[in-house]
């Protein structure tokens, strides 16, 4: 399989993670939009919607998004939970991810982290997304308090992809001392076993 992403970004660092833990072979492309690589004609041809990551199945045929990776590779894994309920549960998470969380503190740390992104960090801009942030890291901290990991009792795609920008989030300016739970939760998914860093490739 081929993997296109960005050594930089959560959503490529999600099916990395997983690649990871499931020991799976893979060949990492290493793109970036802020040159414009995912805008070459070759790669939009490839993925017409030119954001990564990108899966590259062995067959040729091709996945985005990386929660839909995610469901994809962890199909009959521990990491997508047998169980009707449970499994949708992990689904609402990869939702909320995607509309509630990601949106806020994976995109104010890019605001101010990468230089091209500056001029969009407006005043108004910086404290919506702190705010809606410090919401969304509220939301989890509540459920963290109760629950050990986010669908059932064991640690699944949920957990990797909230994992991918709340570990960074402190980049953003968010404070876990707030959310004694989600920082809990972090150590415990940093000690599931086959734990890479945000950094690592095959």
């Amino acid at each position: 399989m081929i993997l296109y992403g960005m050594i930089d970004s959560g959503n490529c660092y999600k099916p990395r993670l997983l690649m990871a833990k499931l020991g799976m072979a893979f060949t990492n492309v290493e793109m970036s939009s802020h040159t414009g690589d995912t805008r070459r004609a070759d790669y939009v041809a490839k993925n017409p919607n030119a954001m990564v990551p990108l899966l590259e199945l062995d067959d040729g045929r091709r996945l985005a998004e990386s929660n839909a990776i995610l469901l994809y590779l962890a199909e009959g894994t521990r990491f997508l939970p047998a169980d009707r309920y449970q499994r949708a549960l992990a689904y609402q998470w990869l939702f909320f991810e995607q509309y509630s969380h990601e949106p806020y503190i994976a995109v104010r740390k890019a605001l101010l982290t990468f230089p091209e992104r500056a001029g969009d960090a407006t005043p108004e801009r910086l404290a919506l997304t702190l705010e809606r942030g410090n919401k969304a890291l509220g939301v989890m901290n509540r459920h963290l308090e109760e629950n050990a990991f986010f669908a059932g009792s064991a640690f699944s795609v949920a957990d990797i992809a909230l994992y991918a920008y709340t570990h960074t989030a402190e980049m953003g300016g968010f404070q876990f001392d707030a959310y004694p739970a989600v920082a809990a939760w972090l150590k415990r998914v940093e000690a599931d076993p086959g734990h890479v860093a945000m950094a690592w490739l095959p």
